[in-house]
């Protein structure tokens, strides 16, 4: 049975739950035109019964939705009024030929320094579901997110069952000091940063942290089914959840359907996304719920290890409401990896006529990346606190350290003349120097540093093995694609075999994703069509890693026809 969106943004509207819709303007394609305003300004926002002023869109952590259609053009005016130089990435829209308008600093753009603005517009094609936006330059992300939810065209209906509303939750991280003083300590020392004091349900830690008088709770009806649209807003952790006594029916990954299952248990990285229907109990029971989530966590490093709860309570009279019991449910280990590698080879894509898979059957190119942890020296006259005191700690991709680079790697690419100074087109399609990427570290861990992008020919089919390495210890690295969305085709524990491992992967239903988990000590094979002319960053959504320089980019050159080049940059794009 299907859902009419237009039931959808009643019941968004019925429940109080989403910021007065923006001005809507009625456009020649399929869509309509929707504006938002971001003010980015401080609050003063009390968690934990520390009180700090913090970065905010418009005064709201986490900040406020964007709800748009299928088919709509998006404009949203950025206006900076914070010291921080900021930019907004709209994680996991496609951005067909609007890579000006996908915002990673640096990449794409130059950051929005104070005082000035600048106005995203971009088209939402082929995608519905839900995705996210966050601040996309050092960690200000921490409290600069927000859900982008995308519901169906007009009189297009869900492939599964119709849910009674509609609840987007935001996994985040809080931390009492000052996340961008936080990562600026690591860089200085080169030793692993503080951790976060808590995880929030869309901003709420909960009642199992010291001094939290914050707790998210969702009401629900007895026998009616929820929609919940579930986003890892964290900056550094995987997190299992689970709700007590409840199963949960998976119906969407990274905003793409994919065949239903039930499970109790999810794992979600940061920067994914999970749609799911909970179906409340048919009659109320004497009892409330706990929702939990804690993380899965299995690097050598330290890390929040907390749990963040919110409650799942049913809707009956007041006087009954009193003296229920508070069901806990049971999350796997910390560091629980067969429990996730089994989890995530549940998602499948959906392969239906209305809603292929169009995995490429055939690959133009293969790269194969390691992914993992390394270390730089030491600056001359310091002591560090790196895996050694003459170390600093760094993550890399084939060894090379991607460093950023001070104009945006977009701009000088399409104004090609000055290129050569900004970046290079060399970094290497494999390993340079193999070695057993899961077993026995090699004993140099220095990494290379660089600016070295991969340049490829429009509509190009790519296969990528992303492999984990043992250096400085296994571990998962959910890695984030822009531009594109790709096909999870197989993946492994150890090291990935090019003779014995191709033959099995998944050429017909594989998961369609934005971000994916490199498991621990194991590899993940994926594939996409190059259609989308820019340049593209690749990087681990863990923000310590992409700080210590985990990421490198593509560069997808334009194709003959003109609905296959970049347009020329926005008049107001900013300046570095």
């Amino acid at each position: 049975m299907g859902t009419s969106p237009e039931i959808i943004m009643i019941l968004f509207v019925a429940v109080g739950c989403f910021m007065a819709y923006p001005e809507a303007v009625s456009s020649k394609h399929t869509g309509i035109t929707r504006h938002y305003t971001f003010n980015i300004k401080l609050k003063n926002i009390t968690r934990l019964c520390h009180t700090k002023s913090i970065v905010t869109v418009n005064g709201k952590f986490p900040g406020p939705r964007v709800i748009i259609r299928e088919g709509d053009r998006l404009v949203v005016k950025v206006v900076n009024h914070v010291p921080n130089n900021i930019s907004i990435h709209w994680h996991g829209v496609r951005q067909l030929r609007s890579g000006w308008a996908d915002g990673p600093s640096y990449i794409m753009q130059c950051p929005i320094q104070t005082g000035h603005s600048y106005v995203y517009n971009f088209t939402i094609t082929g995608q519905r579901g839900t995705l996210f936006w966050h601040a996309h330059i050092s960690w200000l992300r921490a409290t600069v997110y927000g859900p982008l939810i995308i519901l169906p065209r007009r009189n297009e209906s869900y492939p599964f069952v119709k849910p009674y509303k509609e609840v987007p939750i935001l996994f985040g991280e809080w931390f009492n000091a000052d996340p961008e003083a936080v990562i600026n300590q690591s860089l200085q020392t080169g030793g692993g940063p503080n951790v976060s004091d808590a995880y929030t349900f869309n901003g709420l830690p909960g009642p199992f942290y010291t001094c939290s008088i914050d707790t998210y709770k969702m009401k629900v009806k007895p026998g009616k089914t929820y929609l919940l649209r579930l986003t890892n807003a964290a900056l550094n952790d995987e997190l299992f959840f689970s709700i007590a006594d409840h199963s949960l029916t998976v119906v969407e990954a990274d905003a793409v359907y994919v065949k239903p299952f039930e499970t109790n248990v999810l794992m979600i990285t940061p920067g994914q996304t999970t749609n799911v229907l909970l179906t409340a109990k048919s009659t109320a029971p004497n009892a409330t719920f706990l929702m939990l989530a804690r993380p899965y966590a299995t690097g050598m490093g330290t890390f929040d290890n907390t749990t963040v709860a919110g409650i799942l309570e049913y809707e009956t009279p007041s006087s009954s409401l009193k003296n229920r019991p508070l069901l806990k449910p049971g999350l796997p280990a910390i560091n629980a990896t067969n429990f996730v590698a089994n989890f995530t080879s549940k998602f499948r894509s959906l392969a239906t006529a209305k809603f292929p898979a169009n995995v490429p059957q055939k690959v133009d190119k293969k790269f194969f990346f390691t992914v993992g942890l390394g270390t730089k020296p030491c600056p001359k006259n310091q002591t560090c606190q790196g895996p050694t005191n003459t170390t600093k700690f760094a993550a890399s991709m084939n060894n090379i350290s991607f460093s950023l680079p001070r104009t945006a790697l977009l701009q000088s690419h399409f104004f090609s003349h000055y290129s050569k100074r900004v970046y290079a087109i060399d970094f290497p399609p494999f390993p340079q120097i193999p070695f057993n990427y899961t077993g026995t570290p090699p004993n140099n861990t220095l990494v290379n540093n660089g600016t070295k992008l991969v340049a490829i020919p429009f509509n190009t089919s790519v296969e990528v093995v992303l492999q984990d390495t043992s250096i400085l210890g296994a571990e998962s690295h959910p890695l984030h694609l822009h531009g594109y969305n790709f096909y999870v085709v197989g993946q492994g524990f150890g090291n990935f075999d090019p003779e014995n491992d191709p033959p099995k992967f998944n050429l017909v239903d594989p998961v369609e994703r934005n971000t994916v988990g490199v498991p621990s000590g194991g590899w993940v094979a994926i594939r996409f069509q190059a259609d989308n002319p820019g340049v593209w960053l690749m990087h681990c959504h863990f923000d310590v890693h992409q700080s210590w320089g985990l990421g490198m980019a593509w560069i997808v050159l334009d194709g003959e026809l003109p609905n296959q080049k970049l347009p020329p940059p926005p008049s107001d794009l900013p300046k570095c």
